[in-house]
Parts: structure tokens; sequence; C-alpha cells
């Protein structure tokens, strides 16, 4: 790691310096060795507060020294290493610090509003400057925004390009997971620490991206998840992506916050329209309302970055073959009138017997009849107490 950047990462990870101190820092001058011996009014004259200043000056230069020891440290941890044996070393021993001042910064972060000064990685960070969508939604889907989170994430995946999400429960999950299922690339980004997983039940996940994809932060290693965490975090989800899809999303969906910092930075915003009665499509018919692209079809993504598409084997893009295709499920399976109407319901969530026959008015032979023919025709499953749910 060269000194400036060493320099840049320690002020990132000093306590009481965020993101406009800084700016103020390297708008005052370039970055040199003699910041590591500054006094208080050196960091004054930088445009910094007293207190900030006095902090500075008194540990500011045991925080360089940690810093390049941690990261020569990490360095030999992993030399000679494969990918699989270093993932069993230490978490700090993986982790990449990439500051805005080096070359390995991803160009498309710089137009976002306050970049990250520092990103931290682990996993392929070559990642980071290869073409990718991000997909997010509701933390509580129901099977119909799980199943075309899926379907969107494992065919972006084909054409080569990376799915983009935050590793929160519901859509994030559910995008990440096809991906990396299909053999496709995806990152991870997080509002903790690099090394911290959050929620802790996706702690395979995250070694699967660890092992095969990208996890990125900018927090320092050891920082504990924090609500306030997350709408930053939503702005690199975005600005690290081409354009950002929507999947489900209630009227005060986090993920809407995403959509707004994609169309601050100038990216693409996409929409997946869902039933008009659920809360869980509140969000995303709103956004179409305002304009965002509707997507009832991959190809509805794909044709707006033809040019960005890979062109080299596996993920190879051929214009002449006929491309990967997904629809909404159950709009062409061949259901009739009355089996599409009680998927629609089942999309919501699994019902039971009492409440499809309340929801739908029918007599109980009609509907048995209905379900049944769903079964075979696998688009349900009937779990015990008479409960039925999407396949």
């Amino acid at each position: 790691m060269k000194l400036e950047s060493a320099l840049l990462a320690a002020l990132h990870e000093s306590e009481g310096i965020g993101w406009k101190s800084i700016h103020r820092i390297m708008m005052h001058g370039q970055l040199h060795e003699g910041m590591i011996s500054y006094g208080v009014n050196d960091w004054r004259s930088c445009g910094l507060s007293v207190e900030q200043a006095n902090k500075l000056s008194k540990r500011f230069p045991s925080s360089v020294e940690q810093l390049l020891e941690r990261m020569s440290n990490a360095a030999g941890d992993s030399a000679g290493h494969s990918r699989g044996d270093v993932w069993k070393l230490t978490n700090r021993s993986k982790i990449r610090i990439i500051t805005a001042l080096d070359d390995q910064y991803p160009e498309r972060l710089n137009s976002m509003s306050e970049p990250p000064w520092v990103i931290y990685s682990i996993g392929r960070a070559e990642l980071l400057n290869q073409p990718g969508v991000a997909m997010v939604g509701t933390r509580m889907p129901t099977a119909y925004g799980r199943k075309m989170a899926g379907l969107l994430a494992e065919e972006l995946t084909r054409y080569g390009l990376a799915v983009v999400s935050g590793m929160a429960r519901g859509i994030d999950s559910a995008a990440h997971e096809a991906a990396l299922t299909s053999g496709g690339a995806t990152i991870a980004v997080l509002g903790a620490g690099i090394d911290v997983i959050y929620p802790a039940e996706h702690r395979s996940l995250y070694e699967r991206i660890a092992e095969s994809g990208l996890i990125v932060s900018e927090y320092p290693p050891g920082t504990k998840a924090h609500p306030g965490f997350f709408p930053r975090r939503n702005r690199i989800i975005a600005g690290l992506s081409l354009g950002t899809v929507v999947v489900e999303a209630d009227a005060r969906s986090g993920s809407l916050i995403t959509a707004d910092f994609a169309l601050e930075a100038g990216r693409d915003v996409f929409s997946v329209p869902g039933q008009v009665t659920s809360p869980k499509s509140r969000g995303t018919l709103a956004l179409i309302k305002q304009g965002a692209k509707m997507v009832t079809d991959v190809q509805d993504i794909i044709e707006e970055y033809d040019s960005w598409l890979p062109n080299r084997a596996p993920n190879t893009y051929n214009k002449e073959r006929q491309a990967p295709h997904s629809s909404l499920p159950g709009m062409d399976s061949g259901l009739t009138n009355d089996e599409r109407h009680v998927y629609h319901m089942l999309e919501q969530g699994p019902g039971s017997l009492d409440e499809l026959l309340e929801g739908t008015q029918w007599d109980f032979g009609h509907l048995h009849s209905v379900l049944l023919s769903l079964i075979i025709k696998k688009q349900i499953t009937q779990l015990p107490g008479a409960i039925y749910k999407i396949i």
C-alpha cells in the first residue's frame, strides 16, 4: 500500500473524522508524509475542529503505523496460498483496502454523491469494475417476489452481469443465492464492518459470496451494524451498478432509497410490477408511475446495456442465438383463469384451505379441483394441515 493511500485509510478509520472532514483535508492539499507529525494547529489549518485536531495530533501517527503493519501482515499471511486456503485464515488476513487514490478504485463510484473514501473487500476485487445490476426489495417478500428475484438474477448472470445487493433478508438474499447457484458473479455491500456478518443467519451465504463473489463495505473491520449505516450502504449498491431493479417494496421500503441514489447518480431504475392489492407492490407500482421502467422480462433490462455486455466466454452475449428468457411466473404456463386466480392469491404467501375458500367464495368441490390441478401442474404444493404454497 502506498503511503498516500495509508494516510487516507488511517484518516477514514480515525474516531470523529467523517466524510466531510476528510473532504476538507483533501481540499487543503495533497496527502504527504509530513502529516504524520502534524500538530493541533496544522490540523486546525485543514479546517478541523479543536476536538478533532487534538485527537488526530495524538493518535494519527500510531494509526498510520498500525494500519501499515496490519496490511503487511495480511499480505504475508496470504502469500503462497490458494483462495480456498486463504479463506481458512483469519478475517483480517483476507481484507483488502482500496482507497479513492488507488487505480483499483471503481470508476463508477466517482459519479455518486459522497463516494466512499475507502472500501474494504473480501473476495474477487476485479468484480468492482465488472458491469453489474443492483437488485433490491423488501425483507419479507411474497413467493412471487422471491421467485422473480431468483429468475432475474439467474438470467442477468447468464449475460455476464454481476448481481449487486445488500445481503439482507428477503429479496437481497434471493438474488445473491440465484446468482451463486447459476455460477454467476455477485457483490454484497454490507451495512457493517467487512468482517461482521449481518444478519447472523446469513453466515453460509456470506462465506459463499466471499469464496466466489465479492463482499464490500466502507466501514472499518469490527464495526457493528447500525440502522443509520444501511441508507448510506444503499448509495454504494446503486453506485456500483449500471441500474437498479426494485423487485418488491412497500411504500416506505429502504429499497426506494437505493432507487433514489441510482437516479441521483444518473443510473437507470427498473421496477417489477405486482398485484395492485398487495402492500408489497405499493412501492414498485409508485416507481412505475414516476417513470421507472417496468420489468416483466429480463430483456427489459438487458436491452438497455447492449454495449456493456461481456463479449467473451463463458457468459458470452451472442445476438445470433436465442437469448435467455424469463417472464412473470404463472403467466405463460397454461393455467386456466381460476387457476391463475388461486395462484395469485398464494403469491402473497401460503394459505389454508379455509382462507382460500373465503377468498374465492367458491364451493369446496370446485376449489379442491383447482388446487389439485395446480399441484399436478407443479405450480403449488400442499403442506401438512391443508396449507398450500407456491413451489
